[in-house]
């Protein structure tokens, strides 16, 4: 393993999907560096760039005015050559050419579990930094992102709430967290959805018509059911909303899928300190010696988790906050 004094120029770049405050990590990882009077060099598009030869190189004034935008400088894609071993070979004979000599990979679980391959093979360092809007990441609470998609979605629920109310109507709105129920969980108690539809606790359509029924029952004169993208078990949204129109034609269902809204725009104040402390943390964790671990945030402490665990460990779903969201959803 590579000791602070070996290390001359780190690595970085992002990969797998954007999500908001991989700038304001980008930013703190190169002004780290610098500050410990280490050269930085910029990795473009994640692995494929690391394949392609598109690195440059970066200094403080490279990363000014970027903590506040969305997206990422740097870019990033999925690269399917990379997890072949002649992709990884191409990349670690840039990276020796380029003379880095320890990588900040900030991504999800592709991107970990890539850096987790390429470790077995060469002797490169890699600290992970945790940046996806699916918050599905064991080893910390809140990933980089989550908190900026959470808040979109809940802007999008609420102005889709006051239509809704104006017309009698019942939204199903769908959020993006792929596997996870997270956004889903957070936005339907911030917008005080009705019910909510996540794939760690999947309910069926016969359950979520006793949810309606009883709003029924209450006079309610709208409802809203937000659905995580892998809560729907095996039925579309659409054929979801279909069967709910049979029962309750009065409501009008309405669908709604947000997209790719939540992945961008500014990044919120609390995951720019999250990206700027998680990005810290990952340099100080190399110049400590550290390698193939990821910077989480448990208990607002700064910890570190091996690649393995963080990858194949799911984190476990927040019973309490679904318990207060069915005991408000009255």
């Amino acid at each position: 393993m590579k000791t602070k004094n070996e290390i001359k120029r780190i690595g970085v770049f992002t990969s797998g999907g954007d999500a908001p405050g991989m700038n304001a990590c980008i930013r703190a990882v190169v002004r780290t560096a610098l500050f410990y009077d280490k050269k930085v060099t910029g990795i473009c598009r994640g692995y494929q760039g690391m394949i392609d030869d598109e690195f440059e190189k970066l200094n403080s004034r490279s990363v000014s005015n970027i903590i506040q935008r969305g997206g990422t400088i740097l870019k990033t894609a999925r690269c399917e050559e990379f997890k072949t071993p002649e992709g990884r070979k191409k990349a670690y004979d840039n990276l020796v050419k380029n003379e880095i000599d320890a990588i900040v990979a900030i991504g999800g679980d592709g991107t970990f579990t890539g850096a987790w391959e390429f470790m077995k093979d060469y002797n490169i360092p890699f600290v992970g930094v945790p940046g996806t809007i699916d918050n599905d990441l064991f080893g910390t609470d809140y990933t980089i992102g989550f908190d900026t998609a959470t808040n979109t979605a809940v802007e999008a629920i609420d102005k889709i709430r006051d239509t809704a109310s104006a017309h009698n109507r019942l939204f199903f709105i769908e959020v993006m967290g792929r596997n996870s129920g997270a956004i889903a969980i957070r936005a339907a108690i911030a917008a005080g959805a009705e019910a909510m539809m996540i794939p760690e606790q999947p309910i069926t359509v016969e359950e979520l018509i006793a949810i309606i029924a009883k709003g029924e029952k209450n006079q309610k004169s709208s409802s809203m059911i937000v659905v995580a993208e892998g809560g729907k078990s095996n039925k579309s949204l659409h054929e979801i909303v279909e069967e709910i129109k049979k029962k309750f034609p009065q409501y009008d269902p309405k669908m709604a899928i947000l997209g790719h809204t939540q992945r961008g725009g500014s990044p919120s104040c609390f995951d720019r300190i999250l990206s700027s402390r998680l990005g810290v943390g990952a340099v100080e964790a190399l110049l400590n010696s550290k390698s193939g671990v990821m910077v989480g945030l448990v208990n607002d402490k700064i910890l570190y988790t091996n690649f393995d665990r963080a990858i194949h460990i799911d984190p476990s779903v927040d019973e309490e906050i679904i318990r207060i969201s069915k005991i408000l959803a009255m």
